[in-house]
């Protein structure tokens, strides 16, 4: 028999899984169900969620406004720190973490006795939403239906939907599992499953943040952005906020078929999975704040920082995000983008951003030592002295290597 609860917290997005799990947590507790939706930038998608919620069985629904947080505390430590995990931008990873701990702050606010969530027992999410979960209440308990019930299927859950009268917005023929906030849109499922199709980016309908590179423009739009020590703060000379940024980006990168990504991604439960991203203005930033630190760093921090990043893309995709880890990384990204402050013009051209300037009164690139013509600041040759001792012990081997053969009576090997 089930652990009966009187009061579950379910994390409520109004898609397939979590509009089913309603009437199916109440059927199965006979619990009070209370839905709880973070706004992280899904627009049209919470139209209509309270309704649902409240029609479908929930005695309430609570839709928070993360937005702001969302960009500030999470994607913009992102950013900073450069960090993709296999060339994916981490749209879905670290918008599970805020909507996770602001769960936890209303299950803990309501009495509730667990916490439920949708997330299929094959994915990342589970992960994400659980270890944040655990960081918070650690003695909450969880429930995790896709592990355990029996409707193990899209197909399924449809069939359930339909016959409990649930609206959907999605059918059979087009049940890709997506997930939407103001940095990006996945789509995976049905054809993008088998790697051999191609995906169907020029399908109407598929892409909704912006347009294949093949609808593109003709022209290029160019653009300009200002860091403040790696945080954007203007968009073409205008001071925004970086979520205004982000939504802007989103629109001008959308329309120039900027930040489309298919990849073959390694899940952290050991399985590989197909997805195309749709991160347009996250792909525009990424794309800045990288020609700005080129001028900004030096060789041996941008060198590091490249490490650094993979570690922290590691941890964000893991669900790892309120681990000590993480935040000692990100102190140590914040104390590198003290100087990465400046101004960097892109052009957006089918799919393509092409550089165009970048300048920053931390700038470390020096023209004059740069150049091949004649100058008074440089050396060259010094750079015989430098090659000797840098090349010191391949010399050192090659003598020792070269005395042991004929030691040996062998003839040292030539270069063929």
């Amino acid at each position: 028999m089930k652990k009966q609860y009187k009061k579950i917290v379910l994390a409520y997005s109004g898609g397939l899984d979590t509009s089913v799990l309603i009437p199916w947590l109440k059927e199965n507790y006979g619990a009070e169900i209370i839905a709880v939706s973070g706004n992280v930038g899904q627009a049209s998608e919470l139209e209509g969620l309270e309704e649902k919620a409240l029609k479908t069985g929930a005695s309430k629904l609570y839709i928070e406004d993360l937005q702001e947080e969302f960009v500030n505390d999470y994607v913009i430590p992102t950013l900073k720190a450069g960090a993709a995990y296999e060339k994916y931008l981490l749209g879905t990873s670290f918008a599970r973490p805020i909507i996770a701990k602001r769960i936890v702050e209303i299950a803990q606010k309501e009495g509730a006795d667990a916490i439920c969530h949708g997330c299929t027992g094959k994915g990342n999410d589970q992960v994400r939403f659980e270890l944040a979960i655990k960081a918070f209440a650690p003695d909450m308990d969880i429930i995790a239906p896709w592990r355990f019930w029996e409707l193990n299927s899209r197909e399924k859950e449809i069939e359930y939907a339909q016959k409990h009268n649930i609206p959907l917005k999605i059918s059979k023929e087009t049940n890709y599992s997506k997930d939407k906030n103001l940095w990006h849109l996945s789509h995976e499922g049905l054809d993008l499953e088998d790697p051999a199709n191609e995906a169907p980016i020029q399908k109407p309908g598929f892409l909704e943040l912006g347009v294949s590179p093949y609808d593109a423009p003709d022209t290029p739009t160019q653009i300009s952005l200002h860091f403040e020590k790696g945080i954007p703060t203007a968009l073409n000379g205008q001071e925004m906020k970086p979520l205004d940024i982000i939504l802007k980006l989103n629109e001008l990168g959308g329309a120039n078929g900027i930040g489309l990504l298919d990849v073959v991604e390694n899940r952290l439960v050991g399985m590989k999975s197909r997805g195309v991203y749709e991160t347009p203005g996250g792909t525009i930033l990424y794309a800045a704040h990288e020609k700005l630190e080129e001028i900004t760093l030096d060789k041996e921090t941008a060198h590091y920082k490249q490490q650094v990043a993979l570690k922290f893309a590691d941890l964000v995709y893991n669900g790892q995000w309120y681990t000590p880890l993480r935040k000692a990384l990100s102190s140590f990204v914040d104390s590198t983008q003290e100087t990465v402050t400046g101004d960097v013009s892109l052009k957006l051209y089918k799919g393509n951003i092409i550089p165009v300037s970048v300048t920053s009164p931390y700038s470390l690139y020096s023209s004059g030592m740069a150049t091949f013509d004649e100058d008074d600041c440089y050396d060259q040759g010094d750079s015989a002295g430098f090659i000797n001792l840098f090349g010191l012990p391949l010399k050192v081997r090659a003598l020792n290597d070269r005395a042991l053969y004929e030691k040996e009576g062998k003839h040292f090997p030539s270069v063929e």
